[in-house]
Parts: structure tokens; sequence; C-alpha cells
């Protein structure tokens, strides 16, 4: 089974909120397990998504009460370690897909990135850096990006194109 991380804001645009529903829907349509930080924002709209599509959604939390959690969680997981919980988030996911989003979301891509798992692109943050180009892989649309995350998960860690 693969499991698919999807990162970004607790707030966000309605494009982006748009965009991780769309997210969510597909990866339940691939029979993937979601796991995000299991809040508000993108986390939420893509939870949903996955949910009322019949998919599987794991929410990483970062206080102690299982019940901070969005309602369209299959799976609460309450870590107590704040921030610190997008180690887990990154290190629980084969691969990530990224959408929008602020600092966060930006300390979980340079953790999945640094752990060797792919980051798939919607809409969110530019890593070029000289001489190495941007780490991220770019998608267009929702569905573009889930068949993108499916196909990176099946390599081996550390050796995505």
């Amino acid at each position: 089974m693969t499991y698919i991380g999807v990162i970004g804001g607790a707030r966000c645009t309605s494009v982006e909120k748009k965009l991780a529903e769309e997210v969510g829907r597909e990866i339940a349509g691939q029979k993937a397990v979601l796991i995000c930080g299991g809040r508000g924002g993108v986390m939420e709209a893509a939870a949903r998504g996955a949910r009322r599509a019949g998919g599987l959604v794991i929410g990483i939390l970062p206080g102690h009460d299982r019940r901070e959690g969005n309602p369209y969680l299959s799976v609460s997981l309450a870590t107590g370690l704040g921030d610190a919980r997008n180690a887990i988030i990154a290190c629980a996911c084969d691969v990530l897909i990224a959408i929008g989003g602020g600092y966060g979301t930006l300390s979980e891509i340079g953790l999945a990135l640094k752990m060797g798992k792919p980051v798939v692109g919607l809409h969110t943050w530019n890593l070029d850096r000289p001489g190495h180009g941007d780490d991220i892989h770019r998608a267009a649309g929702a569905r573009e990006a889930v068949m993108l995350a499916v196909k990176l998960a099946r390599l081996p860690i550390g050796n995505a194109p």
C-alpha cells in the first residue's frame, strides 16, 4: 500500500482548498493512504476529499488531544510534539504532495527531501538552488500530482528522478 502525505497551510486560499480536496479524492481512487497534519486548511480539504471517496486518512496531530483533529480523519494520532510532528509526517510517507503552504510546509518539504523522499508540488515553494535546480517535482493539477506521486513512490528511496 502506498502512503501519500498531503502538506500545506492550515490557512489557505480557496484555490488551494479546491486542489487539496481533489488531491484527496484522487489518492482515495488510487487506494493509497493519505497522511496529513490533521488540522484545518489544506489538511482538512484533502482529508474531506479522500473520506468522501471512501479513502483512509491518518492525521498526525501536534497536540495531546485527538479531538483537535478535523472531522474527516479515519485515524487521529496525538503526538504532543508541536511542529516537531512534521518529521513524523515526512518519515511516515512514501511521497509527499505539497499544496501552497508556509514555513511549516517548507520544513516538511526539507525533512522529506533530506530523508530521500520525493515531493510533488502544486503552487508551493520553489527550492531552486544554483547548480542543482528545483528538488520538487511539479504538477499542473490534482490528478497529475497524484499520478506522479504514485509513480515516484514505487522508486527506491533516494532514487527519484
